[in-house]
């Protein structure tokens, strides 16, 4: 009678959830192309958009899942991406609308958009250049 190993089962636990960060990311960055096509320059967070908010969510709900590997950093990376990045474009709408009827409220909202569209766009990349040589973000 032959002797057979016996199936060997492979542990969930050590796999990382790459295709959750690969998600995420492509939802953020199709977020930034679509606001680079729609206004020429990513003026308000690209983020206010449903791919952003639909990436963020997928960060939340698999930063658990990846906790203890590198792509934790980037789920975390791409989380506070998204709240500050909000801040920032919500901080603009703010001083239009203060400052608008003034007039010099509208320059330092396009220019408070403009930096933070930089800002996001510099994250972004940052953050794929690193999950794509599999290493975490520093300092996360």
């Amino acid at each position: 009678m032959a002797d057979f190993p016996a199936p060997q089962t492979t542990s969930t636990t050590s796999t990382v959830p790459v295709t959750a960060g690969v998600l995420a990311y492509a939802l953020y960055g199709i977020a930034a192309i679509a606001a680079l096509a729609s206004s020429g320059l990513p003026l308000v967070a690209p983020l206010f958009g449903i791919l952003g908010i639909v990436g963020v969510i997928v960060c939340y709900v698999k930063r658990d899942e990846a906790a203890g590997t590198w792509v934790a950093s980037h789920f975390t990376w791409l989380i506070r991406t998204f709240w500050w990045s909000l801040l920032w474009a919500a901080l603009g709408w703010l001083v239009l609308l203060v400052l608008g009827i003034i007039l010099i409220g509208i320059p330092i909202a396009i220019a408070i958009w403009f930096v933070a569209g930089i800002w996001f766009l510099y994250r972004i990349i940052r953050g794929y250049l690193l999950f794509k040589d599999s290493r975490p973000i520093p300092g996360v």
